[in-house]
């Protein structure tokens, strides 16, 4: 029972669990988004709905119907939820210069060292 608890508990489980629930629930925000942008396309191109569109006798328009759904979501996400992530993350969390390697560190000391007891390097 303890390492039940244990693995209910850990916090990658958790996490996971939230992060899934709250996709779950942008999901529907998104698909909503995404039908009052297909009325809006259908306002002005006429029928937001491709499923009846046909190519040499091929019914190609359930595809054109889901990628024109896909390329909103996918713009939706791109700029309503990576473009202002990132900006805050730029914001909150400013990149710390990279340390230099111990091996670095060492030899410009030794080149300092040099350089001031008039060495030639």
């Amino acid at each position: 029972m303890q390492g039940f608890k244990e693995f209910v508990l850990r916090g990658n489980l958790v996490e996971l669990a939230v992060a899934f629930i709250m996709g779950t629930a942008f999901a529907k925000v998104v698909e909503a988004f995404t039908g009052v942008l297909m009325g809006f396309i259908g306002k002005v191109g006429g029928e937001p709905n491709f499923d009846g569109v046909e190519l040499l006798d091929v019914n190609v328009g359930v595809f054109l119907t889901q990628l024109v759904s896909f390329l909103i979501i996918a713009a939706v996400v791109y700029f309503f939820v990576v473009t202002p992530y990132n900006k805050a993350k730029e914001h909150f969390f400013a990149d710390e210069p990279e340390a230099s390697a111990p091996e670095i560190v060492l030899l410009q000391e030794i080149r300092d060292s040099l350089q001031t007891r008039g060495g030639q390097i």
